[in-house]
C-alpha cells in the first residue's frame, strides 16, 4: 500500500468535499478535482515535453515553492509516478540550495515566484543534474492523459528526500520510504482522532515533515480540509481561528507565543475559540508557561508531541487524557523507544536521563550519500534489532510514563564533570518575569571546561514591538540562583531581540553570540 492509496479512498468516498483551500484567495479544490489534476500532471511528467524531462520511478524532483494548491498537485504527481520529492527550505539561498541540488541530483526543479532566479544563481557544477526548472502553476495546469498502471506494479521504496534542519551545520538528506510515511500518517489518524469534517489551518511550510507529512498528508488521508497559508501572520491566523471554520491548528512554540500576544491585544476569551478541538505544538520545546497562558486565554490545552525528520512522529501527549506541560507524552502505535546510557548502551531506569532511541516502521532508511553517518546513527540491541539514535536527551517519568526532552546530546554542558541540561535551565528562565524566550548554550572555560551562558528575549510591549533592554541580567541570575543548583546557574545573561532560528522554529545555537 502507498500513501496515495489513502487519498484514492477519500476521492471515492467524498468526491465533492473540499480538500484544499488557498487561504489568501479563498479558492477551493475538491477531492475529485485534486485527484484529476494530480493524474493529469503525473501524465505530463511521465511523457515529458514542454522542454521538461520525462520523469521515471526513482528520479528525484526538487521543490522550491511556497504553500499553494499548485504545489500540492505537483508534489502528489511526483509521488504518483514513484519519483522522489525533494523539498527545499524557502529560507535557503544559493549556497544552501546548491548543497542540496549537488547531493540530491534532481532532474527537475519545481518553483514559484523568484525561485527560478534562485536556482539559476546556484553554481553550475551543483545544478549539473537539473534538466529543467518548471513553475508549479504551469505543471498543475498542464493537460495530459493519465497513463494506466498495471495493478500491483511495484514502485521504488523511496518517496521523500528531506534535508535535516541544519541546526549544527550542513544538512543531510534523509531518505523516507512509502512505509515510513504510512506509519506516521496512520498512527496520527488514530492518535489524534482525525475526522473527515476537520478543517486544518496550516501555516507551516511544506518543505518539512511537520507541515508536509504530519499536516498535509495526514489531513488528506483523513478526508479533511486543509487551509493553506503561504506564511504565518499572527493577526490573520487569529482571524481564522475565531471565524468558526478551523478545527485544527499545528504550529511551533514561537507561533503560539505570537498568537498569545495577539489574543491578549484583542482581549479575546475562550468563547471565541469554540470550534477548535485540537492545537498541536512541535519542532521545538514548548515552555510550560506558554502552555498555561494559552489554556487560560483560549480554553484549549496545546498538545505537545515529538518527532523528527528521520522518524516522523514518535511521541505524543494524549488526545483524550491529561496533557502534561513540559512533556511530549508516550510512543505512538507501532513505535518503540528506549532511554539508554550513551557510552554503555544499557537501558536506564525511569527518572534517569539518557539518549532516546527509537525503532518502528516510521524510522527512515538512511542518509543519502552518507553510509558512515547512517551507520553511526543506528545501534543494535542484544537481539540484533536496529535502533535509531535520535541525539536527544530524555527521561521517562516513573509515575506517568511520559517522556521529557532535555536538549540535544551535543548540547549537554559538562561543568566541572557535572551535567547541565540546557532545557531545564531554559524552562526556569522562561518562567521569570519579563522573559518571553530563552536559550542556554555552553561556553569553554579554563577552570570548569565548560559553563552555561543564557540568552533571553524580553516580552513584547503592548504595541507588539520588542521591549529589548528592559530585562536586568542581574535579576535574571538572581532568579536562577533561587531555583537552580549553583552549578546550573548561567555565568552570563545576554539580552537579544530574537533568537536565531531556522524556518521550523528550532533555535540554532551555533549562531548564538559568544556561545563557543
Amino acid at each position: 500500500m502507498r500513501l496515495l492509496d489513502l487519498l484514492a479512498i477519500r476521492r471515492r468516498e467524498r468526491p465533492g468535499a473540499t480538500a484544499l483551500v488557498d487561504a489568501p484567495t479563498g479558492r477551493r479544490v475538491s477531492y475529485e478535482e485534486l485527484s484529476a489534476r494530480v493524474d493529469r500532471s503525473a501524465a505530463v511528467l511521465a511523457a515529458g515535453g514542454f522542454g521538461w524531462p520525462a520523469i521515471t520511478p526513482g528520479d528525484r524532483v526538487a521543490f522550491y515553492a511556497g504553500s499553494s494548491p499548485e504545489l500540492v498537485i505537483a508534489h502528489l504527481a511526483v509521488l504518483t509516478l514513484g519519483a522522489v520529492a525533494v523539498p527545499i527550505n524557502l529560507a535557503y539561498r544559493e549556497r544552501e540550495i546548491g548543497h542540496i541540488l549537488g547531493d540530491a541530483l534532481p532532474r527537475l526543479v519545481v518553483v514559484d515566484g523568484d525561485g527560478g532566479e534562485r536556482i539559476a544563481a546556484v553554481a553550475p557544477e551543483e545544478r549539473r543534474s537539473v534538466e529543467a526548472v518548471v513553475p508549479a502553476s504551469a505543471l498543475a495546469a498542464a493537460e495530459g492523459v493519465p497513463a494506466s498502471r498495471p495493478a500491483g506494479a511495484p514502485l521504488p521504496e523511496a518517496a521523500l528526500l528531506v534535508y535535516t534542519s541544519g541546526t549544527t551545520g550542513a544538512s543531510k538528506g534523509a531518505v523516507l520510504t512509502q512505509n515510513n510515511l504510512l506509519a506516521t500518517v496512520t498512527g496520527l489518524l488514530a492518535t489524534w482522532a482525525w475526522r473527515p469534517e476537520d478543517v486544518l489551518l496550516l501555516a507551516l511550510p511544506l518543505f518539512h515533515v511537520h507541515g508536509l507529512v504530519v499536516g498535509l498528508h495526514t489531513a488528506l488521508a483523513a478526508g479533511a480540509t486543509v487551509r493553506l497559508h503561504r506564511r504565518f501572520d499572527a493577526a490573520r491566523i487569529v482571524d481564522e481561528l475565531t471565524a468558526g471554520e478551523a478545527s485544527l491548528f499545528f504550529g511551533v512554540p514561537t507561533m503560539y507565543v505570537r498568537l498569545l500576544e495577539e489574543i491578549r491585544r484583542r482581549e479575546l476569551g475562550p468563547e471565541s475559540f469554540g470550534r477548535l478541538r485540537l492545537l498541536c505544538s512541535g519542532s521545538a520545546p514548548l515552555a510550560p508557561e506558554t502552555f498555561e497562558a494559552f489554556h487560560t486565554a483560549t480554553g484549549h490545552e496545546i498538545l505537545e508531541r515529538y518527532g523528527m525528520t528521520e522518524a516522523g512522529m514518535i511521541l505524543s501527549n494524549p488526545y483524550a487524557g491529561p496533557r502534561l506541560p513540559g512533556t511530549v507524552g508516550t510512543p505512538l502505535p507501532g513505535v518503540s523507544v528506549r532511554v539508554v546510557d550513551r557510552e554503555t548502551g544499557e537501558d536506564l531506569a525511569p527518572g534517569e536521563t539518557g539518549e532516546l532511541l527509537v525503532r518502528g516502521s516510521n524510522v527512515f532508511a538512511g542518509y543519502r550519500n552518507a553510509p558512515e553517518k547512517t551507520a553511526e546513527s543506528f545501534v543494535a540491541d542484544r537481539q540484533g534489532r536496529r535502533w535509531f539514535r535520535t541525539g536527544d536527551l530524555a527521561r521517562r517519568n516513573p509515575e506517568t510514563g511520559c517522556y521529557t526532552l532535555l536538549g540535544r546530546r551535543h548540547e549537554l554542558i559538562l561543568r566541572g564533570g557535572l551535567n547541565v541540561y540546557p532545557r531545564e535551565v531554559e524552562e526556569v528562565l522562561e518562567g521569570l518575569p519579563g522573559v518571553a524566550e530563552a536559550a542556554v548554550a555552553g561556553r569553554p572555560d579554563p577552570e570548569y571546561g565548560e559553563v552555561p551562558v543564557a540568552y533571553v528575549v524580553p516580552e513584547r510591549g503592548e504595541d507588539g514591538g520588542a521591549a529589548s533592554g528592559v530585562i536586568d541580567p542581574e535579576a535574571i541570575l538572581a532568579g536562577c540562583r533561587e531555583r537552580l543548583a549553583a552549578f546550573k546557574v548561567p555565568v552570563a545573561v545576554y539580552v537579544l531581540e530574537e533568537l536565531p532560528r531556522n524556518a521550523l522554529g528550532k533555535v540554532q545555537k551555533h549562531r548564538l553570540p559568544e556561545s563557543k
